[in-house]
């Protein structure tokens, strides 16, 4: 069972939706193969507070996102290749527009990744994969996403390279005192030694909620968005600004906060696209770094 959010705050600023550009799903619900110590709504292969969407429910929210103008993709779990569909909802989504998928890598099979591969080429939109691995060894990543699970990573980011993949390996900063330049060389040496040659990183911060309050700690008190804050702030810069997730219990704000039951919006897109309060602490850590959830990009290549 994951561990209550604190109570939002009420007196928050608002952030309204600029325009609907980005559409996640919580694809493979909180089930996962993996039970990272960090994992900020605490997924693992016995949590199932949230469940699998099929193909004709991503089917029918691909269909309601095309009139609102979406332009991208994600989707995420839990683990998203434990759900059957799979690859049939990726290759779905290719004939709606670009298409990322947030992994630990771990669970690929040579047909899955085949199959993707031809139907990326077939496609005029792209297909991104981002694979999380939190330490540049064994002896760093295995002790906060379990025993044998760099090795697991790295065979799998090995198995896109070798398909004309280019993954996006995600790396979360799991110590406060953690120098980013320092993890990113070290990473870029690591994933060369294993022939990705130009390798592609994005470091993000701790999300201070679910698995991570036991793991280090939770927000400290001071830690939220003020009025004060959002003076002359870019709130392009929020997720919450241009984004919203499905799941199986109906649409909510962003990945992060899918276990507040404030951040649900509604069963449908439309009613998604109200304004949302980063009366959250998680909204800090959304302030603080920005982007968090997007990619750098994901444009259409040529088929």
């Amino acid at each position: 069972m994951n561990q209550a959010l604190p109570l939002p705050d009420a007196s928050a600023p608002v952030v309204p939706l600029a325009h609907l550009d980005d559409l996640w799903f919580q694809v493979a619900g909180t089930l996962c193969n993996l039970t990272c110590r960090h994992c900020f709504i605490s997924c693992s292969p016995h949590n199932h507070n949230f469940g699998f969407l099929g193909l004709e429910e991503v089917r029918r929210r691909l269909d309601e996102s095309a009139a609102l103008g979406v332009k991208e993709y994600y989707f995420t779990g839990g683990e998203p290749f434990l759900n059957p569909a799979m690859v049939d909802i990726l290759k779905l989504t290719l004939r709606y527009g670009p298409a990322t998928v947030l992994t630990n890598g771990t669970v690929f099979k040579t047909e899955w990744v085949d199959d993707l591969r031809r139907a990326e080429a077939a496609s005029i939109y792209s297909l991104e994969f981002r694979v999380s691995i939190d330490g540049f060894s064994p002896e760093t990543n295995d002790p906060v996403r379990g025993e044998g699970t760099f090795a697991r990573a790295m065979r799998g980011v090995g198995q896109l390279v070798e398909h004309g993949f280019l993954p996006i390996v995600t790396v979360t900063r799991t110590r406060d005192d953690e120098d980013d330049g320092r993890l990113f060389h070290h990473f870029v040496a690591v994933l060369k030694s294993y022939r990705y040659h130009c390798p592609r990183i994005k470091i993000l911060p701790t999300l201070r909620i679910g698995a991570e309050v036991e793991r280090q700690r939770g927000y400290l008190p001071g830690e939220r968005v003020t009025h004060e804050m959002m003076n002359g702030f870019d709130t392009g810069q929020l997720i919450c600004n241009h984004s919203r997730i499905v799941t199986d219990r109906g649409v909510f704000v962003c990945p992060i906060l899918i276990d507040s039951a404030d951040a649900r919006l509604g069963d449908s897109l439309v009613d998604s696209t109200k304004s949302f309060a980063l009366g959250h602490q998680a909204c800090y850590t959304c302030y603080q770094y920005g982007s968090l959830c997007s990619n750098p990009s994901a444009q259409p290549h040529d088929a």
